[in-house]
């Protein structure tokens, strides 16, 4: 019943959006051209919402056909330059992203969590909650050099100010353009003949005061020598304060209020009628204390004040130590009280929005060599730097402490010895350590030089359109403030040595090691602080080259029953290739899988202290790597009229495709599309279908990645029941082989009626099935199928690792499967003198629903996962966008709505509080499993000041609406994490 009243609420939403009165449009007039993101089927002419290409050309993206009157059967959203405008946002990717067929896309609120990533501030797209690796990016029809080894472009490097529009294709475009486009396309056309000068600035702020942000823009265009010569320039310069971090506990930045420390407790108790999870508030992981707890052993339950002083730990659920050697709490959960002294809590000190500073120049210069033919340059070079702090402090649970620690009060000293105990088990937040900083700085060099135009060949036209692209990206990832674990657990192992307090290992005192007392706030020596976090820490610098050669020809060789065969095809060469190198103790100095270790400088010294091998920090163990592959491919796709009777049956048209595509790693795959739309009898009704076999190659990540180390600091071992500190490695697997996904879409069109002119409403069907899916088995999992016996997965991690420290090793491999199915529904309408009165209403809507989306691992003991409302991830059941802006020759005033539906964490979870069955792998009980959704409201608007200049502002989230309460922190794909924004600027154009 509720779902079916989500249903008929949001279908209510968009048909309030079509009724209103008109706008966007398919095949729409221009009065339906405004500033929204607007339905889209290939319109038959070039308007403002297609545009052309310089040459006459209609662009049309998801084909390669440019042809006058084609029209795509693959449903596609456009967003024109003036909606960019009106959402008023420093990075035009917020904007896109807010689109309902976008899920999990990555911005500057992603990742920020995260030390060894190394996508900070990292901004693409993910179609059908897909994920940004089966999203395929471009501008102008063609590739960008990825800003990251998993082969995703970077945004907000691209030239903003001279986007004229961007086009959504919400199906698989493979045939088209190759490999990546299994979720959809996004392409950025730009203003390649823009003639003038253009600005803008704009500053922002957030209702906390943070996240200051200072944006200026400007373009200038020219046309020279009889307008045959075209220059175009522009450049942008934009600064983020970002939102940082908060304190120890609970608290957030600048008093935002809702983080609690929610989290899913496995009480790895399947069958005594009570839930194996528990979801919590104020979850206390009773394994560390701000300044230090000591965990297990008769002494279990002394924490330590700021002064140093021995005082009873305030354990949460009325939990009292067990006092043994295990470390267990009466009353509580495996690792968790709730409630007590959660001063130590250690995840309110992560950023939210990355800081950043970003700037970007762009010029291209075309010229006409004859008519309707051009050679062209570009260049594009763009840099973007964030920071962020992942967490506060570095937690250290699981530590081993001597009674005869020098720094160790002599009150508990004596205890020590009551008990005849000579060490206990401890754990500290390490709050008297700097917190840690990560820096990323990426570059982009992108070099374009081509030709495009029309000729004639035995009476017909013909276009084509090739190119060269060099494109070079640079990434340098600086950790500091970040503690060498080897050396940290011999600083504070203190002896006594003719009076002076030093380290007990003689070889690490004969190697800098200085003492550092644990044991309160007293904040440890600079010698000290230096020896454990030195100032050179982790680093990785990477470096990704793109090169391609395209061709395309398009044309219309002969005229048939119903009008033009068009035709199109072309060729395509591209290499790829990255190279990672990282520090010597990170990485180690030995050779791994082929590739050559860091060897020691003087920056990073040898210390016999630590591993040779590596993984000595306590994150950002960057590993060095190297890669390349090289693909061939072909393609050829026709448009083929069926019939035209405009006055009968209407007209129609077929659209196919084929492309072959050979790769250096994995050899050839076939690609295809098979589609065609009616425009029936019914004035503006279109039908529209299609279908399509498309492909994911495997980047260079996943193919040579440089093992990647994530530190898990309560990670659970089950099999002795505790929460320990784990480093996951991820590696690669050069015998990956492409995905495959099958992809069909059919719908209908209702454009631009005779009988309510500017209405367009859209309702398009897809189903997307991805085979040989590339996919990894998470660290838990690995472990619990190892503890359950279902997987021989147990040589794959150490949690009781002596020798060094404990891992879980992680690799992918072509194992799984994909399936969902949803809708789109779009709709406008623009509505001329409203009631009389001057200027415009429109009213638009677009939403997706999800029906399902189901992961089969195919594994053994496991059951496919449908994670279509979950809303810890990026698929919620529901995602709407709504606008309404009215428009005068001298203002305008936009509201617009955001609407998630409610969700859960787990669809195979069961609901119970009590009377629970047994709990399995497959269906394990807990105690709440409801989200909350989340609905935003936006306003906007502008004032010319004079014909050119032109003021405006934004507030988002304007009730400031917090996010949902969810384990950990709520997806910042999803959900609003900084709360109300304002914005105002200035815009001109002379």
């Amino acid at each position: 019943m509720n779902r079916r009243l989500l249903w008929a609420a949001s279908l209510g939403a968009i048909a309030a959006c079509a009724m209103s009165t008109p706008a966007f449009a398919q095949d729409a007039a221009p009065a339906a051209q405004t500033a929204a993101p607007t339905v889209q089927s290939a319109p038959a002419a070039p308007s403002a919402a297609n545009g052309d290409d310089g040459t006459g050309d209609v662009i049309v993206t998801g084909s390669r056909i440019t042809s006058s009157g084609f029209q795509a059967p693959t449903p596609t959203s456009v967003i024109g330059a003036e909606q960019l405008q009106l959402n008023a946002q420093p990075n035009v990717f917020a904007t896109i992203a807010q689109l309902p067929s976008l899920q999990g896309s990555s911005g500057s609120t992603t990742n920020t969590f995260s030390t060894s990533s190394g996508q900070q501030g990292l901004s693409s797209f993910s179609l059908r909650g897909l994920g940004t690796i089966r999203t395929l990016t471009l501008i102008d029809n063609q590739r960008v050099v990825p800003a990251n080894v998993t082969g995703v472009p970077d945004v907000s490097l691209f030239p903003q100010l001279l986007i004229k529009r961007v086009d959504v294709v919400n199906g698989g475009a493979s045939s088209s353009y190759g490999s990546d486009a299994v979720g959809g396309v996004v392409n950025f056309i730009t203003d390649t003949r823009f003639e003038g000068f253009k600005g803008n600035v704009q500053g922002a702020i957030t209702k906390y005061g943070d996240n200051k942000t200072a944006l200026a823009q400007a373009a200038y265009g020219t046309s020279l020598l009889d307008n045959r010569l075209h220059v175009i320039v522009s450049g942008e310069y934009d600064r983020e304060g970002g939102v940082g971090p908060g304190d120890y506990g609970f608290g957030l930045a600048k008093g935002r209020d809702w983080f609690t420390g929610r989290t899913v407790i496995n009480r790895n108790v399947l069958n005594d009628g009570a839930p194996q999870y528990v979801v919590a508030d104020y979850a206390q992981p009773y394994n560390q204390a701000k300044y230090g707890l000591i965990t297990s052993g008769p002494l279990q339950g002394i924490a330590f004040d700021p002064a140093g002083n021995p005082v009873p730990f305030l354990y949460g659920s009325n939990g009292t130590p067990s006092k043994n050697s295990t470390g267990s709490v009466n009353g509580c959960y495996p690792g968790f009280c709730i409630g007590g002294d959660t001063s130590g809590n250690v995840d309110a000190g992560r950023t939210l929005q990355s800081a950043l500073k970003r700037w970007d120049a762009y010029s291209r210069v075309g010229y006409d060599f004859a008519d309707n033919n051009e050679i062209y340059v570009t260049v594009n070079v763009a840099q973007v730097k964030t920071h962020n702090q992942p967490i506060n402090g570095m937690a250290r649970p699981g530590l081993t402490i001597q009674c005869a620690n020098a720094f160790l009060p002599a009150a508990i000293q004596a205890q020590c010895a009551a008990a005849g105990i000579t060490s206990f088990g401890f754990g500290t937040s390490n709050a008297i350590l700097p917190s840690t900083r990560v820096d990323t700085d990426r570059r982009q060099y992108r070099y374009v030089a081509g030709a495009k135009g029309k000729f004639d060949l035995f009476g017909t036209d013909w276009s084509y359109d090739t190119y060269y692209q060099y494109g070079l990206n640079k990434t340098i990832v600086d950790v500091s403030h970040i503690m060498l674990n080897r050396r940290f657990d011999q600083a504070i192992n203190a002896t006594r040595i003719n009076g002076v307090i030093v380290c007990a290992d003689p070889v690490a005192r004969a190697n800098g090691c200085q003492p550092i007392n644990v044991f309160g706030a007293t904040p440890p020596s600079a010698a000290a602080l230096a020896y454990v976090q030195p100032e050179n820490g982790p680093y990785q610098h990477s470096r990704q080259r793109q090169d391609v050669v395209s061709l395309n020809f398009s044309g219309s060789p002969v005229e048939l029953w119903a009008g033009p065969l068009s035709i199109a095809f072309g060729g395509e060469w591209r290499r790829e290739q990255y190279r990672v190198t990282a520090d010597p103790y990170g990485n180690g100095i030995n050779e791994q899988a082929g590739i050559p270790g860091t060897p020691y400088s003087a920056d990073y010294p040898a210390d016999p202290v630590l591993l040779d091998t590596g993984n000595n920090w306590f994150a950002g163990n960057y590993k060095n790597g190297r890669g390349k592959y090289n693909v061939k491919e072909a393609f050829f796709e026709a448009d083929l009229p069926l019939f035209n009777a405009p006055n009968g049956i209407g007209r129609a048209n077929l659209n196919a495709a084929a492309r072959v595509t050979d790769y250096s790693t994995s050899g050839t795959v076939w690609t295809w599309k098979v589609g065609g739309t009616w425009d029936t009898p019914l004035d503006g009704f279109r039908l529209r279908a299609v279908t399509s076999r498309d492909v994911r190659a495997p980047n260079l990540s996943e193919l040579f990645a440089a093992p990647v180390t994530t530190t898990q600091p309560n990670f659970l071992d089950p099999f002795r029941n505790v929460n320990v500190l784990a480093i996951q490695n991820t590696i690669g697997n050069p015998n990956l082989t492409p995905e495959i996904a099958r992809n069909t879409s059919f719908g209908a069109v209702l454009a631009n009626p005779k009988w309510l002119p500017g209405l367009s409403v859209s309702f398009d069907y897809y189903r997307i099935k991805i085979k040989d899916v590339i996919n990894t088995l998470g660290a838990a999992d690995i472990v619990n199928y190892c503890f359950r016996q279902v997987l021989p997965t147990c040589d794959s991690f150490n949690l009781n690792n002596p020798n060094g420290p404990n891992f879980i090793n992680v690799q992918p491999f072509n194992f799984a499967q994909i399936k969902t199915t949803g809708y789109d529904i779009e709709a406008s309408y623009r509505w001329a003198r409203p009631l009389g009165l001057g200027g415009a209403l429109t009213v638009r809507g677009l939403a997706t629903h999800i029906i399902k989306y189901v992961t089969d691992t195919g594994l053994p003991g496991t059951i496919p996962t449908d994670t279509a409302g979950n809303n810890t991830g990026s698929t919620p059941n529901w995602k709407l966008l709504a606008i309404q802006t009215y428009e005068t020759d001298k203002w305008s005033f936009l509201v617009q709505e955001r609407w998630i539906s409610n969700g859960k964490y787990n669809l195979n979870y069961i609901e119970c509080e009590s009377n629970c069955p047994v709990s399995t792998v497959n269906h394990p009980t807990i105690n709440n499993n409801r989200i909350k959704g989340a609905f935003y409201v936006d306003i906007g608007g502008s004032y010319n000041i004079l014909p050119q200049v032109t003021a405006y502002f934004k507030v988002d989230n304007l009730f400031n609406q917090s996010p949902p309460l969810l384990p950990g922190f709520p997806s910042p794909s999803l959900y609003d994490i900084l709360g109300r924004t304002y914005r105002v600027g200035l815009r001109f154009n002379l």
